[in-house]
């Protein structure tokens, strides 16, 4: 026969453990807190923007060949930014402990599509080092595209802002903690159901009629020791041995 569990049994196995349950949320919360709070390290991010964009007189008429080019440059000047030949400057420009693969790996650059600004995203661990570097990677990338490209079509939209730089993006304890406490509660239940499915022993009638397939003619109940009885006279068994010419029973 197969064996069904109601809604009302996992409820009952819930109730059951629900103190290992409470106890695996609140120790997954705890370490992610203590890990957020006292172990991972701050990073924090900051951004300045670039315009792809050829200087223009006032009698030029606007040129949507043009535009295209330099939107389609921007994929070019996405990989100069990058590369060791910028990389290298700004790590001596701002004498930084740190390699070009290094860096780069810091620097993000992202564009909307057809669209002629660049943004550069810079993240480190000191808020103030994030801004430098966003700073002088357009700065000195601003100096020496002429040189790489041979054009000049470069202008910086907006710096880096230290200010605006100065809460960290990562690690969010508050996000740790929820996701933690999710975790925790899904593994304290899962527990929960593997414990039950290894208990096999039987502790109800129930559990007999099942393993058995047979009906339960009778139950025994618990019967409790009887207290002793106080202030109780007892006989007197005590054995008298007769005198002479005495009988039994006089």
């Amino acid at each position: 026969m197969g064996e069904t569990i109601s809604l009302r049994d996992l409820f009952q196995v819930l109730r059951k453990r629900l103190w290992l349950i409470a106890l695996i949320t609140i120790i997954a919360a705890t370490i992610s807190a203590v890990i957020s709070f006292f172990v991972l390290t701050p990073v924090y991010e900051t951004n300045t923007q670039i315009l792809v964009n050829e200087a223009k007189s006032e009698q030029q008429l606007y040129n949507a060949g043009s535009v295209q080019t330099n939107v389609q440059l921007i994929s070019t000047y996405n990989d100069i930014i990058k590369s060791p030949a910028i990389l290298d400057k700004v790590i001596d420009k701002l004498n930084l402990d740190s390699s070009p693969k290094a860096l780069s790996g810091q620097i993000q650059v992202t564009s909307s599509e057809n669209s002629q600004v660049a943004q550069i995203t810079v993240q480190d661990t000191n808020a103030k080092r994030a801004t430098e570097i966003a700073n002088a990677t357009v700065s000195v990338f601003q100096k020496e595209v002429p040189k790489i490209m041979n054009v000049d079509n470069v202008s910086i939209l907006s710096k880096a802002d230290l200010a605006a730089s100065k809460s960290p993006i990562k690690p969010k304890p508050i996000l740790n903690i929820i996701i933690a406490l999710v975790v925790g509660l899904m593994v304290g239940i899962g527990l929960s159901f593997l414990l039950e499915y290894l208990d096999n022993t039987m502790k109800t009638e129930q559990d007999i009629e099942n393993i058995l397939e047979l009906p339960v003619m009778g139950v025994i109940t618990n019967i409790k020791d009887v207290p002793k009885a106080t202030n109780v006279q007892r006989p007197d068994m005590t054995a008298r041995v007769p005198q002479r010419g005495e009988t039994f029973g006089s």
